[in-house]
């Protein structure tokens, strides 16, 4: 993410190429979202489709609201104490002019503010996967309210709002990999240690009900991300983005590939969901890395985030813990991964003149990434265990047993994903059977 505040030597003016361009960033993140439901929602089996869509699309409406209200001015406005931003007059937006600059730069706030919104409203939704089948829906609603205001725009403070203490210890993130990713994927792993197993975890198969929805999901996160990480330089004067765009390419090819080769030699074949979450995990790695690192360096970055995600899927049939739909494998992981190879393969020529450990920067990098990485993650982490636990105390966070196994869509939402009542089941039941009968007739009267 491009600083908060940048010294030039002339006041900036409003470019209305910059502006279009960031605009149009903000809508392709805007997308990501629906893009996840999608994923999300090929993986679970049919009884869960809607409950996972719907858990992605009511962010949309609650983290808009609160970041209308205040979160654009905890994540942003002036720092206090290096951990949090205050503005009253972003209180509600009445107070920012149409024309008004984000501080050193040629977009307007308002361009601003909705490109770091969509950002906003993707990072709780990524937590739900992990969750699948067991939520109740109204408690994940309060917990998105309450984890964007405690967790999510605190982070954000920290990492990219001017004065918070990883932005001025000098962490790199691009576009996300401690604020989004880790975050999220901490955040997953803190709720599913408080909230329990699904029913029938490690004994009853639980497999993706349509693998094209997922491919379907998985290429619009792959189009809408290109908005995610090139749009974070907040315009492209200077080439930054345009590096950023094409590190998001090659990062997430080289992921796609290093995932299948593992699958393959792992466990005997190229699989499509192998192939959808090696493409997010190349995109989660090179999300905070893009504007640091060389072309080269992005398929580095890939290629390892690649394997190692591929890897840690599995950890949690080996720990016990039932992250539903891998978001700690792919998203904490993957955030892991790319946040720390800054500090090995910053070449010093894309976003800053950082080196990291490979270009003769020594290892100083890597040490502040390691302090950025480890803080969002224990932070993110204990917190959202703690909400977890208070709202599994007084409301309850799972539905019941019967409702899980009889299917959380009939019991949270009274609908079904697929309805085939009306398909002339009868008719063509009646079709394919009479023929039958009349055959067994015919052999019991011979």
């Amino acid at each position: 993410m491009a600083p908060a505040i940048t010294l030039a030597a002339e006041a900036p003016k409003l470019s209305a190429a910059n502006t279009g361009f960031m605009l149009i960033c903000s809508a392709l993140v805007m997308l990501m979202t629906p893009g996840l439901a999608f994923f999300y929602g090929g993986m679970v089996r049919v009884k869960s489709t809607l409950n996972m869509l719907m858990m992605s699309f009511i962010s949309l409406g609650i983290v808009t609201i609160l970041w209308v209200l205040y979160g654009f001015s905890m994540a942003f406005g002036t720092d206090s104490g290096s951990l949090i931003g205050w503005n009253s007059d972003w209180v509600g937006l009445s107070k920012i002019g149409l024309t008004e600059l984000w501080p050193g730069y040629t977009i307007p706030v308002f361009v601003f503010l909705v490109f770091q919104l969509m950002f906003a409203i993707i990072t709780p939704a990524l937590i739900s996967g992990a969750l699948a089948d067991r939520v109740k829906f109204s408690a994940w609603a309060l917990f998105i309210a309450l984890w964007a205001t405690v967790v999510y725009f605190p982070v954000a403070h920290w990492v990219w709002g001017s004065g918070g203490w990883a932005f001025e210890l000098g962490v790199i993130d691009f576009a996300g990999g401690t604020a989004v990713h880790i975050n999220a994927g901490a955040a997953a792993l803190g709720v599913i240690l408080v909230i329990g197993k699904r029913v029938g975890f490690k004994r009853d198969p639980m497999r993706p009900h349509s693998l094209p929805l997922v491919m379907l999901g998985a290429g619009l996160l792959w189009f809408g991300w290109f908005g995610f990480n090139a749009g974070s330089w907040l315009g492209n004067d200077d080439g930054v983005g345009a590096l950023m765009f094409v590190n998001t390419q090659i990062a997430t090819a080289a992921a796609m590939l290093a995932w299948l080769i593992y699958e393959k030699i792992r466990h005997g074949a190229f699989t499509t969901l192998g192939a959808a979450s090696g493409a997010v995990a190349g995109l989660v790695a090179i999300t905070p890395a893009g504007g640091a690192v060389t072309p080269l360096g992005a398929i580095a970055v890939g290629a390892i985030a690649g394997v190692l995600c591929a890897m840690a899927v599995g950890l949690k049939y080996k720990f016990g813990y039932d992250d539903s739909l891998d978001v700690v494998g792919v998203h904490l992981v993957g955030g892991v991964v790319g946040s720390l190879l800054i500090g090995l393969f910053a070449s010093g020529k894309g976003q800053s003149t950082v080196e990291g450990l490979f270009y003769g920067g020594g290892l100083t990098q890597f040490w502040k990434q390691c302090a950025g990485v480890f803080a969002v993650l224990a932070y993110s982490l204990i917190v959202s265990a703690v909400l977890a636990f208070i709202l599994d105390k007084t409301m309850g966070m799972r539905v019941t047993e019967d409702e899980e196994v009889a299917g959380i869509d009939q019991a949270e939402h009274a609908e079904t994903a697929y309805d085939f009542s009306g398909a002339g089941g009868g008719a063509a039941k009646t079709a394919v059977t009479a023929p039958v009968a009349a055959a067994a007739s015919k052999k019991v009267d011979a």
